[in-house]
């Protein structure tokens, strides 16, 4: 795959689109680090949640030869993670450029709330 790479003091951070990640979404683990209430309303299918408020690399899953991606709203708080993995020894580290507001804008599929019910279901930003 050939995304871009930012070099930070930390060590190199991949940026990949949201439609580099909707295509691997099978291969990579998907790490959200926004807050609980922000995964609830709108969340990508499959990411896994992990606050920035709470995050630690150390804790997060054994990847198992899968690449780790991390995300949020604007591409901030997932750029912050990504250079703690670093610190914390864990390379390769990607983080999704944008955020969920590049990801809906790119009219991919996301998991938001029916308004009217409440309930979880699919939807996708008119592109």
């Amino acid at each position: 795959m050939s995304m871009k790479t930012e070099e930070t003091e930390h060590g190199p951070v991949e940026l990949w689109t949201p439609a580099e990640v909707a295509r691997a979404h099978a291969e990579i683990v998907l790490i959200d680090v926004r807050s609980p209430q922000e995964f609830a309303l709108e969340r990508i299918e499959g990411a896994l949640l992990m606050p920035l408020q709470e995050f630690r690399p150390g804790r997060l899953p054994g990847q198992g030869g899968k690449r780790l991606v991390l995300h949020c709203g604007s591409g901030m708080r997932s750029g912050k993670a990504a250079r703690m993995c670093l610190d914390a020894g864990i390379t390769p580290i990607a983080h999704m450029e944008g955020g969920m507001a590049a990801w809906k804008e790119s009219g991919q599929e996301y998991i938001g709330t029916d308004m009217s019910t409440g309930a979880p279901k699919p939807m996708r930003q008119d592109a």
